[in-house]
């Protein structure tokens, strides 16, 4: 019986220890179709410690943007971005790279926070790595023409979990 009794000791211990030592969650990549007036997948859900590649394709017959945050903001009763930028909340600095005509970074002209816009036929990457500051809901949007793409349902989630 005691010879049996260490082996079993030892099976529940690798098991319980498996179980709890998650580790680093396997990267994770979406291809984000945009059209008139939606994104597909509408819905991401991401972990912390996942690097996430996001690759955008502007399907659509007009420019389209993406930008990440919380509470929308308004320019002269118009959506015009987030109060709370999901990537300048965090302090991560995404990788962008894009084909077509190149657009990216914060625009305080046209609205406050991160965004990529893409021409028509754009495409483009954003890269980056998921930190404990996303954990939460966050929504994903295209204001472009003063808010009309978001006001006609360009809108989609983002959900980040531990």
């Amino acid at each position: 019986m005691k010879k049996l009794f260490v082996p079993i000791v030892l099976g529940v211990v690798a098991l319980v220890l498996a179980a709890c030592g998650g580790g680093t969650p396997e990267p994770v990549s979406y291809d984000i179709n945009m059209t008139e007036y939606a994104y597909s997948p509408e819905n991401l859900n991401l972990k912390v410690g996942q690097e996430v590649t996001l690759n955008l394709i502007n399907s659509g017959q007009l420019q389209h943007e993406i930008m990440f945050g919380r509470e929308v903001m308004k320019m002269d009763n118009r959506p015009a971005g987030y109060m709370v930028d999901m990537f300048e909340a965090s302090g991560v600095e995404p990788e962008v790279h894009q084909e077509g005509e190149p657009e990216h970074g914060h625009d305080e002209e046209m609205h406050e926070g991160f965004m990529v816009a893409l021409p028509i036929d754009g495409t483009g990457t954003i890269k980056f790595t998921v930190t404990e500051d996303m954990v939460g809901e966050w929504e994903m949007g295209c204001f472009e023409q003063d808010g009309v793409h978001y006001d006609a349902g360009m809108i989609g989630s983002v959900t980040v979990t531990k």
